[in-house]
């Protein structure tokens, strides 16, 4: 009689390759995808009084500071569109951005007690933080749209662009790809230097200041353009201007190149990501 022999369904090895995605093995965590879906989304705000009132609230306040300091203060020419429109336009596109980096760069010290109890794609856990951030970003362009058509009836004369609306899920998955590279290098060097953890604060609003996202590159003086021009995020911030408030640039050649450099600190990030995944628990 023979012996049984064992099979086994799944064989963890200490061999990585750097561009590995794990592709099909991603696919078949699905559920677990929306399982974490399910928490990053409805578990932030379980035990608030608001609850989910707060993806509204927290955009929405950051708006009227931005209108008042950069629109009333500063008197920066929003290029003829109503400030508050403009910097709620500006804050949908730069939340998206800056939460597709914020769910990553947490992927290894905010799950490090799962990852050391079980097994699974460490890469589902930064996916299913865009996926929420996409349902969270419906939210927002559905509040933003509300405040768009009000200004319309009350004869602002506002346009879409639909060369620029049809390019949004371009734009979209380049501002991904952006946050998800620039999320996996910090959350890849935190897991041993946590000092960085630190600046990472001051450095996202440091980006912001940077990517002509509370005043339009229009705004910034000649000798200084160069260097915004050279930013990929402001290129993106620019396109979901244009594509809602027909306001900004549409530059092919320019969103080229934020998709070339988008896409190579993706590349960068992902092999930060699995170089790191292999001993962090060790670390953490």
């Amino acid at each position: 009689m023979k012996e049984n022999q064992e099979q086994w369904t799944e064989v963890i090895s200490g061999e990585y390759k750097w561009l590995n995605f794990k592709l099909k093995e991603v696919w078949r965590y699905r559920d677990l995808i929306r399982l974490f879906v399910w928490r990053d989304f409805v578990a932030a705000y379980k035990q608030t009084l608001l609850g989910p009132l707060w993806h509204f609230i927290n955009p929405f306040i950051s708006t009227i500071l931005y209108t008042v300091v950069f629109g009333v203060i500063a008197n920066i020419n929003m290029e003829g569109i109503p400030p508050f429109l403009f910097q709620l336009v500006s804050v949908t596109c730069w939340g998206y951005f800056s939460r597709c980096f914020s769910v990553t760069q947490i992927t290894f010290l905010g799950n490090a007690n799962i990852f050391g109890k079980v097994y699974f794609p460490r890469l589902t856990v930064p996916i299913a933080g865009v996926i929420s951030t996409l349902i969270q970003l419906g939210i927002m362009v559905s509040l933003m749209l509300i405040v768009w058509v009000y200004y319309w009836l009350m004869g602002v004369n506002l346009q879409m662009s639909i060369i620029g609306l049809l390019a949004l899920p371009f734009l979209l998955l380049i501002a991904a790809l952006l946050g998800m590279g620039i999320g996996a290098i910090v959350a890849a060097l935190t897991t041993k230097y946590r000092d960085l953890s630190y600046f990472v604060g001051y450095g996202i609003s440091l980006m912001m200041y940077g990517s002509a996202v509370v005043y339009p590159v229009s705004a910034i003086p000649a000798e200084y353009k160069i260097y915004a021009l050279y930013n990929p995020l402001a290129h993106i911030l620019e396109g979901f201007r244009y594509a809602f408030l027909s306001a900004g640039s549409f530059d092919i050649g320019w969103l080229l190149y934020s998709a070339g450099v988008s896409t190579f600190i993706f590349l960068v990030g992902v092999i930060a990501f699995n170089i790191t995944e292999k001993d962090f628990i060790d670390t953490v």
